[in-house]
C-alpha cells in the first residue's frame, strides 16, 4: 500500500493546484473577453488533446514505465501553466489557449496512467473499491475547500498567485511519483494496437454500456459547466468568482457520495446503480438552472454532487475491473477520450443554443438532456453482468 499513498497524495496535490486553476481560468478569460464563446472554447480546448491522440497514448502507457509517465506530464504541466504568465494582455489571450493545449496532452498521459496504475498497486478484490472511493473522497475535499480559496486568492493577491501556486503543485506531485516501485507488465514483444482498447470494449456488453450512457449524462454535464459562468453572473446576478462557491458545494456532495459509494455498490446493481445516480443528478441539475439565488443554486450543486461522485467511483471500478492490465491504458484512454468528447461537444453546443434560444431555455434543455441517460443505460447496461474480474493479462494473438 505504499505506493498507492504516493499515487494518492501526488494526485491529491497536483489536484489542489488544478482546481484552483479550474476556477480562474473560465473567470479569467471571461472578464477579458467578456465572451461566453470564448470561455467554451476555452473548456472545449482543454479536452481536445484527449480526443485526437487519446488512443496512441493509451498504447504507449500499455508498454512504457507508468510512473515515468507521469511524473514526465507533471513537468510538462508546470511548463504549461508557467506560459499563462505571459498572457497579461488581451492581445495574448492566445496563450492561455495554447497553455491549455499542451497541459491538456500532459493530462491525457496522467489520468489513464493513474487509472492502470491504482489496481497495480492494491489488486483488483474489495481493496480497489476502497481505493477508488479513498481517491474521490479526498478529491472531494480538495473541490470543496480549493474553489472558494481560488476565489478568495483570485480577489486578493491574483491571477498570478494562482498560476504559481498551481506550478509548485505540480513540481511537488512530479517528486512523489518518482518515488514509485510498482509498475505492472508490459507487453513490450506486441505490435503497437492503437484500436485494441476500441475493439475490446465493443465487444464488452458492460464497458460499451457505460460508454453510450455516461456519453449522453456527460455531454449534458459539460454544457452546463460551460454556462456556469454566464449562469452566476446573467441569472443569479452575482459577481464570476462566485463560481468557486459553486463547486464547493459540489464538492460538498461528492464528500457524502464518495463516503457512500461502496456501499451503495453493494446495494445495487452495477446497471440500476448507474441509472439511479444519472436521474437523481438530472433532477438536481434542473434545481440548478432554476436556482432563484446563489444559497439555492449552491445547495442543488451539493445535491448534484452525492450521485455524481458514486456515478464516476462506479464507473471507474467497473472498468478498471472489466479491463485486463496488458490492456488498461488503452481502455482508460477510451473512456478518458469519450470524456474529453462529451465535453467539446457540451462546450460547444452550449453557446450555439444560447445564440438561438436564449440562456434559461439552454439551461433547461440540457438539464433536459442528462435525463435521458438513465433509460440508455438501463437498455444498454446488463442487468446482471458477467463476472468483471477478469483475469488481468489478455491471451497472446495467435500468429
Amino acid at each position: 500500500m505504499r505506493d498507492f499513498r504516493l499515487v494518492w497524495a501526488s494526485s491529491a496535490i497536483s489536484g489542489i493546484g488544478s482546481w484552483l486553476l479550474i476556477v480562474a481560468i473560465p473567470v479569467h478569460v471571461f472578464q477579458v473577453t467578456g465572451s461566453v464563446a470564448a470561455t467554451g472554447l476555452a473548456l472545449a480546448l482543454e479536452s481536445l488533446p484527449a480526443l485526437a491522440i487519446g488512443p496512441w497514448a493509451g498504447v504507449l502507457l500499455d508498454r512504457w514505465h507508468l510512473a515515468r509517465a507521469m511524473w514526465l506530464a507533471d513537468l510538462v504541466s508546470a511548463a504549461a501553466v508557467a506560459l499563462i504568465l505571459f498572457a497579461d494582455s488581451p492581445s495574448r489571450i492566445w496563450l492561455v489557449y495554447v497553455a491549455i493545449l499542451v497541459e491538456s496532452v500532459a493530462t491525457t498521459v496522467f489520468r489513464p496512467a493513474a487509472r492502470a496504475l491504482v489496481p497495480a498497486v492494491v489488486g483488483t478484490g474489495p481493496e480497489l473499491a476502497r481505493a477508488n472511493a479513498l481517491t474521490a473522497f479526498s478529491g472531494s475535499v480538495i473541490r470543496l475547500a480549493a474553489p472558494p480559496l481560488g476565489a478568495l486568492l483570485l480577489a486578493g493577491p491574483g491571477i498570478t498567485f494562482v498560476l504559481y501556486t498551481d506550478i509548485a503543485s505540480y513540481l511537488l506531485s512530479a517528486a512523489i511519483i518518482g518515488a514509485i516501485r510498482t509498475q505492472p507488465p508490459r507487453s513490450q514483444g506486441e505490435a503497437a494496437r492503437p484500436l485494441e482498447g476500441f475493439r475490446y470494449a465493443g465487444r464488452h456488453q458492460a464497458l460499451r454500456g457505460l460508454l453510450l450512457g455516461n456519453g449522453i449524462f456527460f455531454t449534458a454535464n459539460a454544457g452546463l459547466t460551460a454556462l456556469l459562468v454566464p449562469l452566476t453572473v446573467d441569472r443569479l446576478h452575482a459577481p464570476g468568482s462566485m463560481v468557486g462557491y459553486l463547486i464547493s458545494g459540489l464538492g460538498a456532495g461528492y464528500l457524502v457520495g464518495a463516503a457512500l459509494a461502496t456501499k451503495a455498490q453493494s446495494w445495487l446493481g452495477i446497471r440500476d446503480l448507474l441509472a439511479t445516480t444519472q436521474a437523481v443528478a438530472a433532477v438536481a441539475f434542473f434545481g440548478l438552472v432554476n436556482a432563484p439565488s446563489v444559497p439555492w443554486a449552491i445547495a442543488a450543486t451539493f445535491l448534484l454532487g452525492i450521485p455524481g461522485s458514486i456515478l464516476l467511483i462506479t464507473t471507474q471500478t467497473t472498468l478498471q475491473r472489466a479491463t485486463p492490465s496488458d490492456l488498461l491504458g488503452r481502455v482508460g484512454a477510451l473512456f478518458f477520450a469519450m470524456d474529453a468528447l462529451t465535453v467539446i461537444v457540451g462546450a460547444l453546443l452550449a453557446p450555439a443554443l444560447t445564440h438561438l434560444a436564449g440562456l434559461p431555455v439552454t439551461l433547461n434543455l440540457l438539464a433536459a438532456m442528462a435525463v435521458l441517460a438513465a433509460p440508455v443505460t438501463l437498455a444498454a447496461v446488463p442487468r446482471h453482468p458477467a463476472d468483471i474480474s477478469l483475469p488481468r493479462t489478455t491471451p497472446s494473438p495467435k500468429p
